[in-house]
Formats: C-alpha cells, structure tokens, sequence
C-alpha cells in the first residue's frame, strides 16, 4: 500500500508582532481534487485555488469542531466552487461543472478568471452551537487571489496580502501548488508593512517557486526578505471527506416524509426496487437506503 501523501501548512509571526505568515504547499491536496472529480485543466486551477485558500483560511479558526466554508458562486462556465475545511487546514471541494476549460489568456496562462465569472463570494464560519458567521462580497476578478484579499479588506477589516498558484501538467495532474497569507496585526510597524509590500511582488507566481523546489520555509523567507519572524509549526494536511451514512440519510430525511415517499414511488413506477441513493458532492461515494431504512 502506497504511503500516504500530505501537504504541509507553515505558520509564523514577524518577531514585531506586526504580522502573521501561513505559508501551504498545497501539490498533494490539489491532485486528489483533480482524481476524485477528473478535473480540466481550469478547472482545475480554479478548484485548486479555492481549496488552497480555504486550507489557510480555516486554519484561522478557534476551535477543533469548527469549520469554515468558501464559496464563489460565479456565472463562468465552472459554475459554483465550494470548499470546507476545519480548523487544521484539512479541505474537501467541489465544483460544479469539472469540465470548464475556457480559453486561455492573451499570455497563455490558464484563464480561471474565465471560469469564475462574475458573482458572489462568501465566507461561512460555524462555531460551536452560536450561529453561523457569514460574509459575502463580489467577486473581484474570479482569479481567487484577489477576491479573498478584497473580502478580508472590506468584510473583516483585516489588511491582507495573499498569493495562490496552481501550475497544471500536461497529463492534466497537479505539478505544483501553494499558497501564502499575510495578515496584519493592529498596531503593525509602519517599515515591517513598507518591506512586505515590497516583497509582495516576488510572489506573484508562487506555484513556479514551490516547482523549482522550494519549500514553505524558503517561501516564507522571501515573503519576509529582512523582515525578522519567528516560524511556529508546520503541520501536516489533507483532502479529507467526512461524509458518512449516517449524515447522508438525515440529508434526505430533512426532505420531509412525504417528499420521501414521493421519490420512493418515482423509482417503483419506473421499475426500480424502492430505495434512495444520495452521493457525496465531495469525494463521489454513493449511498443507498431502502424504505424501511427511511420511513420504517
């Protein structure tokens, strides 16, 4: 059995306080988004994107039971991309047209703004037994990147730098992934954010620096070039689905009893046995319940 293959989140400080550094070399999570959804290309940088940032994201969380969902739902041809991650960084995801190819850019890149489209963004934060934190805002550009940093901006007030790439191989697989997330603290020094914005644009094709061999740390050490900071940890994480039979029948049983019986009497009259069978957006696995398991 194949050993299995994680990636690697790495989590900092400025040594001023000034900011916090998450730096993701996100190759392993992306390749198993694209082999559970058989993802294009585009469609493929644009799910691994959004899985990229939900991965950092979550790590923001407080608590080991909560969870944080990203979503764009644009009007490009990939339609809407959701990813959920819990407080570790472990992500699942979801698009709903894998096929989205769009043309490429003038520069020949893939184009995932394309793809995107016009839209909404939203953050959906669960917390315990409190109520849902949600926030939404436009999509910016679809280019992901740039519309997390304009959600953080103007729906948290946090000033944000972040910077996510996804480098797509001939045979349509993952060469390389990653991401990083700045944020600033209140109170931040005025020359730390001066060097940080000035390093910024050495980052603008990061998923070219994890390719050429460069880890978290050599990342994180160019997004902070004479900037003193103090590394954390670097923890290990994955594309992980927690679906389960038990969660899969309260979906169908939240329908409703008649909506149920309804659907039952669909497969019947059709020829089919009288069951339902519910499959997970997220890892593709199927479910079958039969009447008695639903309606006793």
């Amino acid at each position: 059995m194949a050993e299995k293959k994680y990636s690697k989140i790495l989590r900092a400080m400025t040594s001023d306080g000034s900011a916090t550094v998450l730096v993701i070399n996100s190759r392993e999570i992306v390749n198993e988004a694209h082999r559970v959804h058989n993802t294009a290309p585009t469609a493929t940088a644009a799910l691994g994107r959004v899985l990229t940032a939900a991965s950092l994201m979550g790590t923001k969380l407080k608590e080991k039971n909560d969870t944080l969902t990203l979503t764009f739902s644009g009007d490009g041809d990939a339609g809407r991309i959701m990813a959920v991650s819990d407080y570790m960084g472990n992500v699942k995801g979801y698009i709903e047209n894998p096929l989205a190819d769009p043309q490429r850019r003038a520069d020949g890149k893939l184009n995932v703004g394309a793809a995107i489209g016009a839209g909404m963004l939203s953050v959906v934060r669960e917390c315990g037994d409190g109520p849902l934190q949600t926030g939404m805002t436009e999509i910016v550009t679809g280019e992901v990147a740039e519309d997390i940093a304009a959600y953080y901006s103007s729906s948290e007030q946090v000033p944000t730098l972040i910077s996510l790439g996804v480098l797509v191989d001939r045979d349509y697989t993952c060469l390389a992934a990653g991401g990083v997330l700045i944020q600033l603290l209140p109170m931040a020094d005025e020359s730390t954010v001066a060097l940080i914005e000035r390093n910024a644009s050495e980052l603008c094709n990061i998923s070219r620096l994890f390719n050429q061999g460069l880890d978290n740390r050599q990342i994180a050490d160019i997004a902070l070039r004479d900037i003193p900071y103090d590394p954390f940890d670097e923890i290990s994480v994955e594309y992980h689905c927690d679906c389960s039979r038990a969660r899969m029948k309260r979906n169908i049983l939240s329908l409703g009893k008649k909506k149920v019986a309804d659907l039952l009497c669909e497969q019947e009259s059709e020829g089919k046995a009288r069951e339902l069978t519910a499959e997970c957006h997220f890892c593709g696995k199927s479910y079958t319940f039969t009447e008695k398991e639903l309606l006793g």
